[in-house]
């Protein structure tokens, strides 16, 4: 351990950017200054053992104990299975309804306002490409 005397307004420097200050000396007690980075955590020794025994007592904490995900947010809504339970036969599709409601407004179904539909998300198939590979990209010439 270094011990070093200093006087009020001397200081010390630890490293090239932290300045440790004797500020004011009153009877038994000293106020040091320190001046550092704020990347550089400053504790007083009593509070960095109370910080080092939380994270002591969090890392032995048991998973088991800890909530779960769907716990804490609730259960989620699954969409309905797409393969029928093992041991049962798949079912013919039901029959679907003449004119099923649509989600969109009635003015997106217009055939006067064709601006209205949002673009189709699937691209053209390019001639001659395989449907199990995406199209070939074109190199970039600007």
């Amino acid at each position: 351990m270094l011990i070093l005397a200093r006087r009020i307004g001397e200081s010390i420097m630890v490293g090239d950017q932290v300045e440790i200050s004797v500020v004011d000396i009153k009877g038994d007690q000293v106020k040091l200054g320190i001046k550092a980075p704020a990347q550089v955590k400053v504790y007083r020794r009593e509070v960095y053992a109370a910080i080092q025994q939380e994270n002591l007592a969090a890392a032995a904490a048991a998973p088991q104990r800890l909530p779960t995900l769907e716990e804490l947010m609730g259960p989620e809504k699954k969409p309905p299975a797409a393969q029928p339970p093992a041991g049962q036969s798949p079912q013919a599709p039901a029959a679907q309804s003449p004119q099923a409601p649509s989600a969109q407004p009635p003015a997106a179904q217009s055939p006067q306002a064709p601006s209205a539909q949002p673009p189709s998300p699937q691209r053209p198939e390019e001639p001659g490409a395989s449907g199990s590979q995406p199209p070939a990209s074109k190199p970039n010439r600007s």
